[in-house]
């Protein structure tokens, strides 16, 4: 059969790329969309290499962004991130990616979806898997996003002209709640490990974090040590099934199963001397934490950023595990400087109690972005027609 051409976008964001597709130029049907990814990114992939798409192997590089008309009144575009995975005809599109999120703005700006003049642009961003509001301010260079700079991002080569993302009341992203077992604290019940202290935090994305201690390890392994520990990585896969069951996001270890994305599961501990995988050495006074966060079962070479943000959230809430291992905070605006293999990643964190609860006003981070390629993208018009689970 033929094949089908797409206009299309590849970005990198952050420390993730992905394919980016207007909304106009997909099917008005959202169903029909899986199909397409899953063979715009050449998934699934026994091999784990995905060589017949777009896709790099490993869930940072597996992901499609699309972008269109808003559908919320103080938004300028609607943005709806795809999570597609390596090994699996699975596309999910239960949480947002963070990374991603940083190219939204500068490719709706290129694009002529958002006009901007000046110095800066300024693109408030509509997260359809979320609901939730971005605010992404980044540098112009003669009409266009910039991309030269002196920011330097930890798991990126180089340098470039920093994007400031600030999320928007992130509690609540994925679950509807900052806590969706109304506690910091629980005591979860896993199978094959037994209970095991748990935070269960809803802020940017739904995560899980546990004492990397409870699991017999110091919290600085690098990932390809991670990766080779077959028996822990399915203890972590335990920690998030059990997770997502109590966090209301699935209903069955079946339904925790077929939307791997979320909960995104990490081992914490405080701050520690380590290597970072370019070889640099964190000293101990340079960060305030430390994690080891996995996701689609791979170990991250780089934190995810919804999943930094909801550590940050997490260490700034007392009783909580991230709070218990963190360095306690000079004062409450003080960002949170989180170690992770690549090096560290800086988030400004606000939380307030209420009489209802506790609730995070705002999550800030800086990433950079670029255009890599335009043009066409195509896809085996046999591939549209396969059966996926989204």
């Amino acid at each position: 059969m033929k094949q089908i051409g797409l206009r299309a976008v590849f970005m990198r964001g952050g420390t993730s790329k992905a394919v980016m597709f207007r909304a106009e130029d997909l099917p008005r049907e959202r169903d029909r969309w899986a199909p397409i990814f899953l063979g715009v990114i050449g998934s699934p992939d026994v091999n784990g290499r995905q060589l017949d798409g777009m896709g790099g192997g490993v869930s940072s590089l597996s992901k499609v962004c699309v972008i269109g008309t808003p559908t919320h009144p103080d938004a300028d575009v609607d943005y709806t991130f795809a999570q597609v995975s390596v090994g699996s005809a699975t596309v999910d599109y239960s949480g947002n990616c963070g990374n991603m999120s940083s190219a939204v703005g500068p490719f709706a700006v290129d694009e002529g979806l958002v006009k901007a003049g000046g110095a800066e642009a300024v693109v408030r961003i509509h997260n359809t898997n979320t609901q939730k509001l971005i605010i992404a301010r980044f540098g112009m260079d003669d009409g266009r996003a910039g991309v030269d700079g002196d920011f330097a991002l930890p798991g990126v080569a180089g340098t470039g002209a920093p994007v400031r993302l600030e999320f928007l009341e992130p509690g609540g992203a994925g679950t509807g709640r900052l806590l969706p077992t109304g506690n910091v604290l629980e005591r979860l019940d896993v199978a094959g490990l037994g209970a095991i202290e748990a935070s269960m935090i809803d802020a940017a994305n739904p995560c899980v974090f546990v004492a990397a201690e409870s699991l017999g390890m110091n919290g600085i392994e690098m990932p390809g040590e991670l990766d080779a520990n077959g028996e822990l990585l399915a203890r972590l896969e335990a920690i998030r099934i059990a997770a997502s069951l109590r966090m209301g996001i699935a209903r069955s270890a079946d339904e925790a199963m077929r939307k791997p994305s979320i909960p995104k599961v990490a081992m914490v501990t405080g701050p520690r001397a380590a290597l970072t995988l370019a070889g640099d050495r964190i000293a101990t006074d340079d960060a305030d934490l430390t994690v080891r966060m996995i996701s689609i079962g791979q170990p991250h070479r780089a934190v995810p950023l919804t999943g930094a943000m909801c550590l940050a959230v997490a260490s700034r809430l007392p009783g909580s595990i991230a709070h218990r291992v963190a360095r306690a905070a000079a004062s409450p605006d003080a960002p949170v400087r989180i170690a992770q293999p690549s090096g560290l990643t800086v988030v400004g964190a606000a939380v307030r109690r209420a009489a209802d609860g506790w609730i995070a006003d705002h999550a800030t981070v800086y990433r950079t972005a670029r255009r890599l390629m335009e043009g066409v993208v195509f896809v085996r018009a046999s591939a549209v027609s396969a059966p996926a689970d989204s």
